[in-house]
């Protein structure tokens, strides 16, 4: 018997959930030993609400106190329930930092992970002389003023497919360091500077390193030239130094039609 008869007859149903979460108090998204995490957390609910285990997939595997509010996951269950009354049931049992938002049921073959044609991420910065209580878990408090239009040059230039191994902390294999950064800019609204990045796909701390060295040419540390040569160098943890997880957020996964369609 194939693994996907097995899955066809011990488990009659793909579901999909667009789910957010304040990762704060969190290992990461990917289950870990004796840690609490997202997956930790979603199994569990959904073992007490459908009586068996099943195993979650992420379209992106969020890092220790990265935030989400488009995470998209998937799990196999025996469930009859319609979709808007899982959600109701999964909310019941899921912490109060974690939120199932929408639930749908997909095609044996969709694949989270796979089938995702880019992620969206967003790391927010309050530059302002005075912290704030209300954003200190969702922003990295920046008092001196950093210069936006520098940054956006910056962010021009890792537009388009480029080898962004000095973006990454490391590489535990030999796969491709290239990567296709669909969008990215800087954008200020008050005191909060939000950068939006969009690509296929992101190395191990990419976004929390781009931010790094973009605060660094913000504040006039280094210039657009230094920029250039970094990413040019291809050498892994160049860039940085790595931003705090508490700023970054995964806002979205792309897909080529719209979940549930």
């Amino acid at each position: 018997m194939t693994a996907r008869q097995w899955f066809k007859l011990n488990w009659s149903s793909k579901f999909i959930l667009l789910i957010e979460y304040d990762g704060t108090q969190y290992y990461g998204f990917q289950w870990q030993v004796g840690l609490p995490t997202i997956q930790s957390e979603l199994e569990q609910a959904i073992g007490r609400l459908c009586g068996q285990s099943s195993r979650v997939m992420a379209a992106s595997r969020t890092d220790t106190g990265v935030h989400a509010k488009g995470q998209v996951v998937s799990f196999w269950a025996k469930s009859t329930l319609d979709t808007m009354t899982l959600v109701k049931a999964l909310n019941h049992y899921l912490p109060g930092d974690i939120a199932v938002k929408a639930a749908y049921r997909a095609g044996d073959d969709f694949n989270v992970r796979r089938d995702a044609l880019g992620r969206e991420y967003r790391y927010h910065i309050l530059n302002s002389s005075a912290r704030s209580p209300f954003s200190r878990k969702f922003a990295l408090f920046m008092p001196k003023m950093l210069n936006i239009q520098t940054m956006n040059e910056a962010c021009q230039i890792i537009q388009g497919e480029h080898d962004l191994a000095s973006f990454a902390s490391s590489l535990d294999d030999n796969r491709s360091t290239l990567r296709n950064v669909y969008e990215a800019g800087i954008e200020k609204e008050g005191d909060l500077i939000v950068f939006r990045i969009v690509a296929n796909s992101f190395l191990p701390h990419q976004v929390r390193n781009t931010v790094g060295i973009l605060i660094r040419l913000g504040l006039g540390k280094i210039g657009i030239a230094d920029f250039r040569d970094i990413m040019e160098a291809r050498t892994v943890g160049l860039a940085g130094p790595l931003s705090p997880a508490c700023g970054l957020c995964l806002t979205r996964v792309n897909y080529p039609k719209p979940l549930g369609s």
